[in-house]
């Protein structure tokens, strides 16, 4: 398999995309004026503790309040307890400083492989409360895990992680964990000795995937580094006052080297000179065997057109997603969920309805993954296949979404498919998709996607002078209205007009403004 990255830089935005085989499977958009703030750690004031929703709201700073939950909050007394993980940490952590596992996994990987912190079950006859452990006005280090969405703010943890190249930096927990990637058990034991070896007491290390085959030294090296890092950012937690950023994180082209830049990808292609150079530093530092896989593109061809990516972010922004069949997706996102319909189309088959049915829905699943990567659709995903008869249909058809997701990176768990045709499954999502990154609501239809027939806004005109004219001081009424309405009335309501003007015993005189919304419309009189 041949796997490019593709890094476009100008003046205000940084992007990149993963190219397999030819085709953009994951885009990253890094704008100046709006970086992400996930990976980076403040120190904050607690603003508000809930505990009905045992939760508390932070002030780091930004916009919004960061939103800190009961599991994430830090406690000395429990540094040394087994705990749970989300995500996953290994080369995946890609636009996000934590990362993401993919599928389902067995109780020992899963116990090593996840990243968010919750309080384990052998503890819970001591419950924790967050109005016991944090007060209003308290000053405390967080790490943003998730940047704003939507309404919301950004969700943060007072258990910071630090990526480094090779290792996952944990200071709060005391833990060592091996990415379930590296598959060897000699190899894993055999990394989980040199960390027991050189780590410092009542501290956490997650071994990542391109740390296979390394020795002490080069283990040791990130260690270091990770440990000095974090040393930094305590002094500066010392020194500052609420609030105040401590650490950034790299911006998105250094991340995307120290995470995903593994012998795995064969090329990776810039078109900054200035952030080629930085590359070629950061290689040469931190993994000299590839510096040979750099290249810098030079051509006047934009570079994002040369490798048609360009076209290929223009079809990730479509509703409708055609099939090579001829049947169809339909992508809906909305504020609670997304929707993803499945549609025959033109695709009629050639033995029975149910053989037609399976083969668009197998099909449909291999599209409704990759455009759930490409497209970096996060939370509840609830897909509509077409209802199919045969429980073993449905069942070849829900194994098939489950071994198409195996190739995204980001952890999503699916419930079998019902008696409906319905799969409800969740992805997770720690930034926003590429159609809210690149879009914003249609001011004309205020984000609806579609505006009142003609024929409505006409109705609802005619109802309105009915209410007024009567008050209307003045012998004629003067009605101001978008010209696509004004040729309707014309057309086919010049009877129902006449009727009105009959009715109100007043003229009624149209004049059609090019400035109005469809559905816009004044009445007045002289």
């Amino acid at each position: 398999m041949t796997n490019e990255l593709i890094i476009n830089v100008t003046p205000h935005a940084t992007r990149a995309a993963l190219i397999e085989n030819g085709v953009v499977t994951e885009l990253f958009i890094e704008r100046n004026r709006r970086k992400g703030f996930v990976g980076n750690v403040y120190k904050g004031r607690v603003l508000r503790v809930l505990p009905g929703m045992q939760a508390a709201f932070v002030d780091i700073g930004l916009e919004r309040a960061a939103f800190l939950y009961v599991s994430d909050v830090y406690r000395n007394d429990l540094k040394d307890y087994s705990f749970f993980l989300e995500g996953e940490e290994d080369e995946d952590m890609v636009d996000e400083a934590f990362p993401e596992s993919s599928g389902n996994q067995d109780e020992e990987d899963e116990e090593e492989t996840r990243y968010e912190y919750a309080f384990p079950q052998k503890r819970s006859h001591e419950e924790v409360h967050i109005e016991d452990v944090l007060k209003e006005g308290q000053e405390i280090l967080v790490q943003v895990t998730k940047d704003p969405l939507g309404t919301k703010g950004p969700r943060v943890t007072m258990h910071a992680s630090l990526p480094g190249r090779h290792l996952v930096f944990m200071p709060t927990v005391n833990h060592i964990g091996v990415s379930r990637r590296i598959e060897e058990e000699k190899e894993r034991e055999r990394l989980k000795k040199i960390i027991q070896k050189i780590k410092p007491p009542d501290s956490g290390f997650i071994v990542r995937t391109v740390s296979k085959g390394k020795w002490e030294k080069e283990l040791k090296a990130d260690m270091d580094y990770l440990i000095k890092l974090w040393e930094k950012i305590q002094e500066r937690q010392e020194q500052a006052s609420a609030t105040a950023l401590l650490h950034q994180d790299l911006d998105l082209t250094l991340r995307l080297i120290r995470d995903i830049f593994t012998p795995d990808i064969t090329r990776l292609v810039i078109d900054s000179a200035e952030e080629h150079t930085k590359i070629l530093s950061f290689v040469e530092t931190f993994m000299p065997k590839l510096r040979n896989q750099v290249f810098r593109y030079d051509k006047e061809e934009p570079i994002f057109d040369a490798y048609r990516i360009e076209v290929q972010i223009s079809e990730a922004l479509r509703r409708k997603v055609w099939l090579k069949s001829g049947g169809y997706i339909v992508i809906d996102e909305t504020e609670a969920l997304i929707a993803i319909d499945v549609n025959t189309g033109k695709f009629v088959g050639q033995r029975n309805l149910e053989d037609t049915i399976l083969k668009t829905n197998l099909e449909a699943v291999k599209e409704i993954v990759y455009q759930i990567r490409l497209r970096n659709i996060g939370g509840i995903i609830i897909i509509d296949f077409i209802d199919m008869e045969k429980k073993e249909n449905r069942e070849d058809v829900f194994l098939a979404l489950e071994e198409a997701l195996k190739a995204d990176r980001a952890q999503s768990n699916i419930l079998k498919i019902s008696e409906l045709g319905l799969v409800e499954m969740t992805r997770k999502r720690t930034r926003e998709s590429i159609l809210r990154t690149l879009c914003e609501p249609c001011s004309y239809c205020d984000g609806k996607g579609y505006v009142k027939s003609r024929q409505t806004i006409c109705h609802e005109i005619f109802r309105q002078i009915r209410r007024e004219c009567h008050g209307l001081q003045g012998q004629k009424i003067v009605l101001n209205l978008h010209p696509d309405i004004a040729s309707l009335i014309y057309s086919q309501e010049h009877e129902g007009l006449e009727g009105l003007e009959e009715e109100c015993g007043k003229k009624i005189l149209i004049k059609t403004r090019y400035d109005f919304h469809i559905e816009q419309f004044e009445i007045s009189a002289y």
